[in-house]
């Protein structure tokens, strides 16, 4: 299987930057789909963007859109999502993903973002 481990969440002012870190390990990790959800109190768990191995991201939501940019790095097994001009609507817990392009099949424990105004 593959273990997933994020890092990177925090508190920080509206306007201000994050980057969160998603490190894999395990079998093939480097082969699979990454992809980072959030899930904000009350609401359901929101896909944000997903990255191939090869670098490749298929989608981003509109709401993060020329805010939020996904890279790997896979010598280090690393999928990084740079947020800027965050937003207080951008506060909720970040989770990467590893899937096979079908499904999602391992998650990290999460990270918390918080944005204040």
């Amino acid at each position: 299987q593959v273990q997933l481990v994020e890092s990177g969440g925090g508190l920080v002012q509206a306007g201000g930057s994050l980057r969160l870190s998603c490190v894999a390990s395990g079998r093939t990790a480097s082969s699979y789909v990454i992809g980072w959800f959030r899930q904000a109190p009350g609401k359901e768990r929101e896909f944000v963007v997903d990255i191939t191995w090869t670098g490749r991201s298929t989608y981003y939501t509109d709401s993060v859109k020329d805010r939020f940019t996904i890279s790997r790095d896979n010598a280090k097994n690393t999928v990084y999502l740079q947020m800027s001009s965050l937003k207080p609507e951008d506060t909720a817990v970040y989770y990467c993903g590893a899937g096979d392009g079908r499904q999602y099949h391992f998650w990290g424990q999460g990270t918390q973002v918080t944005v204040s105004s």
